[in-house]
């Protein structure tokens, strides 16, 4: 358990974060929604690694679905490992998952492919679809296997986590499958590489069925005061 007064430490770090990182922190819910989607598409996965973890909003919520989470990020937000993930030695995971600055969104998923040994999962903004560029990678470099876009706005406040902010940006997970899956049929086998890009909503009410009642008290919500759950692996 860290101390009481931890997540005002974080938050003047994120404050003090360089402009550049475009630093954004994942409501937990929308995490939530992410795993959820990973565990459904490959149930056997145990591991995961969080290379831009920011104050912990992600890992924390991942923990839910993996047995190990690792985090780390560029900066020392106070939570996790600091790694530079476009520059760090070879290092593996079942999934890497992680909400990635956008201006270097394609080479979050181009670094992560090679390393994730069952998947990757992508949370961005639905415009992250467009480009030619991209087109080639989510066609032959790195197939994509499924596009999962937010039926509710997922407001993300840039420094900070605020649960009352509102959003006029869509944002979606962005998913490549590496291990066998489970087709429609119910039976394994159907590679990533054979599947068109599924399209599928994470249906309105996540938020509501996700949220956790310590969420805001863990990452410091002003009316609920700072406690924090612990450290990611």
């Amino acid at each position: 358990m860290k101390p009481a007064g931890h997540t005002s430490v974080m938050a003047s770090r994120a404050e003090s974060a360089p402009d550049a990182l475009d630093y954004f922190p994942t409501p937990p819910w929308a995490a939530r929604a992410g795993g959820e989607l990973i565990k459904d598409l490959d149930p056997d996965a145990r591991t995961c690694w969080e290379p831009a973890c920011g104050e912990g909003h992600m890992a924390y919520a991942l923990k839910d679905y993996f047995a190990e989470v690792q985090a780390s990020d560029i900066f020392p937000y106070g939570y996790g490992e600091v790694v530079d993930f476009l520059g760090a030695p070879p290092r593996t995971a079942d999934w890497i998952v992680t909400n990635p600055p956008f201006k270097l969104g394609t080479e979050f998923v181009r670094a992560a492919w090679p390393r994730a040994r069952r998947g990757v999962a992508m949370l961005l903004r639905l415009a992250f679809l467009e480009g030619a560029a991209r087109h080639a990678m989510f066609t032959c470099d790195c197939p994509l296997s499924g596009v999962y876009p937010f039926a509710e706005r997922v407001p993300m406040v840039k420094g900070r986590w605020d649960p009352e902010a509102s959003s006029a940006t869509a944002y979606a997970w962005f998913v490549w499958v590496k291990q066998p899956v489970i087709d429609a049929a119910g039976e394994r086998g159907l590679a990533a590489s054979q599947l068109w890009p599924m399209l599928r909503w994470v249906r309105p009410g996540s938020k509501e069925r996700l949220s956790k009642p310590d969420d805001a008290r863990v990452f410091g919500s002003p009316e609920a005061g700072p406690l924090f759950a612990g450290a990611a692996t």
